[in-house]
């Protein structure tokens, strides 16, 4: 289903669409998560660290896929990323969805499925959506700062970006050249260089936002 060099959008709710981040400590375990599981060996977090600034040194050199964006929302997920390795795509979402199940059942005293069925997924075949897609992805916070946006003008724009630029469980600020631990999970370099600077970036997002999508 996936090739290697291809970059696809993987994305998945909870079942039910029950919320799957209920507390700032579920979001940093994700995060903690698709830095993780990015590599061949099993994840061992009593080994490996409980945050980013603890694991980064205990990962794999060799990872299985690049991932080029994120967005976590309470109730889904969206990444983009494209495999290094033959299946690993399917290995690398299979190790974040079964370990963070695993991590929010036992904290939320709950048991069974987390998330709606199999993960799905779309083929970025042409620059064209794959720089679109980037966007998209990072715009999906601004349906908790003015949910009906995409059915209209955005009332507030300049609230808006505000409020993207300060959302923390995206890579829009990995975008803007925040330096933060979150920045490991990326790497950029593996996909096409749509955009000149930090600056062009966000000018991209924001044209994005003013025509909803």
């Amino acid at each position: 289903m996936f090739a290697p060099g291809e970059f696809y959008h993987l994305y998945n709710r909870g079942t039910d669409k029950r919320k799957i981040f209920d507390t700032k400590a579920d979001y940093e375990r994700f995060l903690l998560l698709l830095y993780l599981c990015n590599q061949k060996s099993p994840v061992d977090i009593k080994l490996q660290g409980r945050t980013l600034e603890e694991a980064r040194l205990s990962r794999d050199s060799e990872t299985i896929v690049d991932i080029a964006s994120y967005c976590l929302m309470p109730n889904h997920f969206h990444i983009i990323a494209h495999e290094t390795t033959d299946g690993g795509i399917s290995k690398f979402i299979q190790k974040v969805i079964t370990g963070y199940t695993m991590y929010f059942n036992q904290r939320h005293e709950r048991s069974g499925a987390l998330f709606q069925g199999k993960f799905k997924a779309s083929h970025a075949h042409e620059d064209s959506y794959l720089s679109y897609l980037i966007s998209y992805v990072h715009l999906n916070p601004i349906k908790l700062f003015e949910p009906e946006w995409k059915e209209h003008v955005i009332s507030d724009l300049k609230g808006a970006e505000q409020y993207l630029e300060s959302y923390q469980y995206s890579s829009y600020r990995d975008y803007l050249g925040y330096k933060r631990p979150e920045n490991i999970i990326l790497n950029m370099s593996a996909f096409p260089e749509y955009f000149a600077s930090p600056r062009d970036f966000k000018t991209h997002v924001t044209e994005w936002l003013n025509q909803g999508l």
